[in-house]
């Protein structure tokens, strides 16, 4: 069960509470899953019942009570169990690890991008003439059209050939707001898709601190991590070890921990065996940071906070690496399920890592 699948369940228990007549409130579109905080216990947890309580007139922990007697009867979880003021924890069944590999493996790098297409509200960007807040702008808007928003991004001023030309930003000089502006598009499939016209329904507008040196010279890929890796509110380091191949350097063991994915399917190619999506239980932290992705790029395109989707993809990848060691068979091991379950849950990493560092405009090279 992904993430998706479970918010649908958890959804359709308060619908089958509320037609049952226990609980008198209005179904939400949406229960958000992440994987358990502190004090929390099994695969994934969510606030639903907090949420609903007010508006049912009911203690949480009663709402919370509510729903699990209903999620019990999910033949996909061993247990559900009611911590805190009301959080719901599930622990799912030896098939989640497999049903969310399989489902990131189908998706591909779109895998946590809204699939309804373009459906969203419409957002206007603007951004100073200045190459951090530029970037940002670039970043927030490729994050925001995943999301299945319009966006139409604009700068206050002059920009600089150089932004474009070694930046990769897609942003244009403000000129008159009109109805007849198109809204533009961060990839060749949502060029093709991102036709029609619509005023913003929202104006946004991006200024983080502003860069304290030209990053041009660290060139695209280390650039716009520098820029976007810190906080808005943080002054990032220019020039940085950004382009320094070693542990120290982030945006390295980024790219390294999907360069080493890549690399172990092609040395699995060359053994006779692909990947099968299974259960890996040695791999619980890298499984539910995996199964979180949708959740922080919905969180990321709301916030305008691209430093948090860097933020995610770096401790992915800082997850991933113990289990790449045991991925392929040593000496004379013939590969085995666990292989092959292993091998598919490092190829979802690797997509995901390729996945986010494309909505921020970095390259995720295949080797390294």
């Amino acid at each position: 069960m992904t993430p998706v699948e479970l918010s649908r369940t958890v959804l359709h228990a308060v619908r089958r509470a509320v037609d049952e007549g226990e609980l008198s409130v209005t179904v939400p579109e949406r229960a958000v899953v992440t994987p358990p905080g502190p004090g929390g216990c099994g695969d994934y947890a969510t606030n639903v019942a907090l949420q609903l309580a007010r508006p049912a007139g009911q203690p949480p922990q009663r709402v919370a009570e509510i729903l699990r007697a209903r999620l019990l009867d999910e033949q996909r979880f061993t247990d559900v169990v009611v911590t805190g003021p009301g959080f719901l924890n599930f622990s799912l069944r030896g098939t989640a690890t497999a049903d969310l590999v399989e489902e990131v493996l189908r998706r591909g790098p779109r895998y946590g991008h809204a699939t309804t297409g373009f459906s969203g509200t419409a957002v206007g960007i603007s951004c100073p003439a200045e190459v951090r807040a530029v970037v940002v702008a670039d970043a927030v808007s490729r994050i925001l059209r995943s999301q299945g928003h319009f966006v139409r991004t604009e700068c206050e001023g002059r920009l600089a050939p150089e932004w474009a030309s070694v930046l990769g930003t897609d942003v244009t000089t403000r000129g008159p707001r009109t109805a007849d502006t198109h809204a533009r598009s961060a990839d060749t499939h949502d060029r093709a898709a991102d036709t029609h016209v619509r005023t913003p329904d929202t104006y946004v507008r991006i200024a983080p601190v502003p860069a304290p040196a030209d990053p041009l010279p660290l060139g695209r890929d280390a650039a716009r991590w520098a820029l976007l890796h810190p906080a808005a509110h943080d002054r990032p380091k220019i020039p940085g070890d950004h382009l320094v191949q070693r542990e120290g350097n982030p945006l390295f063991r980024v790219r390294y921990a999907h360069a080493r994915t890549r690399a172990l399917l092609r040395n699995a190619a060359d053994l006779g065996f692909h990947p099968e999506p299974g259960p890996v239980s040695e791999a619980d932290a890298l499984t539910a940071l995996i199964g979180d992705h949708p959740r922080v790029l919905a969180a990321t395109a709301t916030h305008h906070t691209p430093d948090r989707l860097a933020r995610h993809l770096l401790a992915v990848a800082d997850a991933a690496m113990p289990l790449l060691p045991a991925v392929l068979p040593l000496g004379e091991e013939k590969p085995s399920a666990a292989h092959r379950a292993r091998l598919a849950l490092a190829e979802a990493a690797g997509t995901v890592l390729a996945g986010g560092l494309s909505l921020l405009g970095i390259d995720a090279p295949d080797h390294l």
